[in-house]
């Protein structure tokens, strides 16, 4: 434990470097101390105000994220990392300002930045391009996007990067200047496209009726209606495949609910069919042997015998 007297050695020796009075030292630490308190709370006031902001959009339904909260969450997430940045930069300036002069350090600043700003044209880049995404409201956070040959849920977002992580859990950090070409496949809504085959000998209009009868029980269960959004319908024949005949049904979701409606809808088909007895073709292939001349292990020709 540091005695007093080594405390006050301690501050004799700042006082001494920065040419000063020890009261003066202990007066600066005071102010820096004060500095960065009011810096933590400046920021438990930018994190209040995201809280706010996310409460703000917030429908109580936890199973869905809707658009409008989406979008608060990813201003949220903005309002932190900038508010973060801001309060960092200013208390930084204002402890060096307790010692140093910082307007010559402005000063420098500013040609430093000019001199960095040449080389760093892709930062720059980033943060117009984020500045654009958030602005024109291109996506947020929950979104599954495909961009810049990555696909996954937006997890985080900056204005200079975009986290995604796909489906094996592996994180895509993505720079937004980078993002020329963007797919959101959950923005207002979805669609989940559903193709079975089913055998050449089946009858295609029994079996037209038995999809629709299937997707109409389907759209009427009340587990799965909030997942379901307009009019779903089956199409019809699609392909006459090599296999099978294939039929086509679309059904509009919710946003995201997309791959689980596909998912539980094939299943519901699959038993459907097993029911009815109408079989779903598998990959086989019928050869056929085409001889020339006569047939392996046909009798051999009778020929006359000389002088008959």
């Amino acid at each position: 434990m540091l005695q007093p007297a080594a405390v006050r050695d301690i501050f004799t020796n700042i006082a001494e470097f920065f040419g000063t009075s020890r009261g003066a030292v202990v007066h600066r630490l005071l102010n820096v101390v004060v500095i960065w308190v009011g810096g933590w709370l400046a920021y438990q006031v930018v994190r209040r105000i995201a809280r706010r902001i996310i409460a703000a959009v917030d429908d109580g339904d936890d199973a869905t994220m809707t658009a409008a909260e989406r979008r608060g969450h990813t201003v949220a997430e903005l309002v932190r990392s900038a508010g973060r940045l801001i309060i960092l930069v200013i208390v930084g300036l204002l402890t060096a300002g307790q010692f140093i002069a910082i307007g010559p350090l402005l000063a420098a600043g500013g040609l430093l930045g000019l001199t960095f700003s040449f080389g760093a044209q892709s930062l720059v880049k980033d943060l117009i391009a984020g500045f654009f995404i958030l602005f024109e409201n291109q996506f947020g956070i929950g979104d599954v996007i495909e961009a810049a040959g990555k696909s996954g849920t937006v997890e985080r977002m900056s204005l200079r990067v975009t986290m995604l992580r796909d489906l094996r859990g592996v994180l895509h950090v993505v720079p937004n200047g980078q993002i020329t070409t963007l797919s959101n496949l959950t923005r207002s809504w979805s669609r989940a496209v559903v193709e079975v085959g089913i055998g050449y000998g089946t009858d295609l209009d029994r079996a037209l009726g038995v999809f629709r009868d299937e997707l109409a029980s389907f759209q009427a269960d009340t587990e799965w209606r909030s997942r379901l959004e307009g009019a779903s319908e089956v199409l019809g024949v699609e392909q006459l495949g090599e296999h099978g005949v294939v039929i086509r049904s679309l059904l509009r979701t919710a946003p995201g609910a997309q791959w689980e409606v596909a998912r539980e809808f094939r299943r519901r088909i699959k038993n459907r069919l097993d029911a009815e007895g109408i079989e779903i073709p598998f990959p086989q292939r019928t050869v056929h042997v085409r001889h020339h001349g006569d047939a392996p292990g046909a009798p051999a020709p009778a020929f006359p015998a000389e002088g008959s």
